[in-house]
């Protein structure tokens, strides 16, 4: 007997798989490509939080799922064996102006309330980061301690072998058995906008390059809107672009090259480091720019994750507990702006 069919092996499909799994379901994940074969199996894995301020019902769950990350890593580690590459080490951001400054400063109280004193956002003199810390106009920078980082390639592979632990087993094609859920990504958003002829979620191509360039175990950067994160294998994942408009999903061009010489201006450290890969994906969004989780608006009686843009590895802990207790236990703690309504 099967209780739980996932479609789709991306982060949010594995994760969901993951959850199910150690509650005691039998669950069998279906994917015709492979895991992590999107958007998901990319490289930069910068899992960073809202700024503390305005909260709300999606900035709370991201917080959430952040601070649940830690725990949920080290169990699908020491379960299959394999490094997800995860580090909650937190990120430095420079500050641009004297308006900036004050702005950030405010911050750092609001964090003190939002964050709950389990991680910090603190202004910080360049001087006291060391070597490391990126180029600020004001001589000062965003030092937080909740961000963290992943390899999103090895995320995926550890999550397949501590699955394949608990006898769960990635498959080509099976029939759905059980509860459906499908976390089938931009094909999922597309099979939806026609159904219903309209956007209800689109692609979004990213751009980013992998650098061999050992920064050691330090915090993530990002500055000129670029994310750098230092991976645990000796390489730094540089991205990424946003493109509504593309022609070619998986092909790298001067949009990169772009991204690449902003990056050696913002961080200097960098000039000369080789780049040994390139990588292009499309990323699923929908509509309401929010993780689209709940009742499949197609399917009676199946669900749906998808939507995870930019934000889906970070999210994702949150979001396997969510679905897995409306699937399993029909306990629906899902916030509002989460469910496919927002969105059609």
């Amino acid at each position: 007997m099967v209780d739980v069919t996932v479609r789709g092996a991306g982060i949010f499909g594995l994760s969901i798989a993951w959850t199910c799994a150690r509650r005691g379901a039998k669950v069998q994940v279906v994917d015709p490509f492979s895991p992590g074969a999107g958007s998901s199996g990319g490289l930069v894995g910068a899992l960073a939080p809202h700024v503390p301020e305005n909260w709300n019902a999606k900035k709370a769950f991201q917080f959430d799922s952040l601070i649940m990350a830690e725990p949920f890593w080290k169990q699908v580690e020491a379960t299959g064996g394999v490094s997800p590459g995860y580090a909650r080490s937190g990120r430095l951001q420079p500050i641009a102006d004297q308006r900036s400054l004050d702005l950030a400063y405010a911050r750092a109280g609001t964090a003190q309330d939002l964050w709950q004193g389990h991680a910090e956002w603190r202004v910080v003199k360049t001087s006291e980061i060391g070597a490391w810390c990126p180029p600020s106009p004001t001589d000062f920078v965003i030092h937080d301690t909740l961000s963290a980082r992943m390899h999103p390639r090895r995320a995926c592979a550890a999550l397949v072998a501590a699955l394949e632990v608990m006898d769960v087993h990635v498959q080509a094609e099976a029939p759905d058995k059980g509860q459906v859920i499908h976390a089938t990504g931009l094909a999922g958003l597309q099979a939806l906008s026609g159904a219903f002829g309209k956007t209800v979620g689109n692609g979004v191509k990213g751009q980013a390059a992998l650098l061999r360039f050992d920064a050691g175990n330090v915090p993530q950067l990002f500055a000129d809107a670029i994310h750098f994160v230092p991976h645990a294998d000796g390489t730094l994942a540089i991205g990424s672009t946003s493109e509504r408009e593309y022609d070619d999903p998986t092909s790298t061009d001067a949009a990169l090259d772009d991204v690449l010489e902003r990056a050696m201006r913002a961080v200097p450290v960098l000039h000369g480091a080789e780049v040994i890969e390139r990588w292009a994906g499309v990323r699923p969004r929908s509509k309401s720019r929010a993780p689209m989780l709940g009742a499949h608006p197609l399917y009676q009686g199946q669900f749906i994750a998808n939507g995870g843009f930019k934000i889906g590895f970070g999210m994702a802990p949150k979001v396997a507990e969510v679905m897995a207790d409306l699937v399993l236990e029909e306990r629906d703690t899902i916030p509002d702006d989460f469910r496919p309504e927002a969105s059609l």
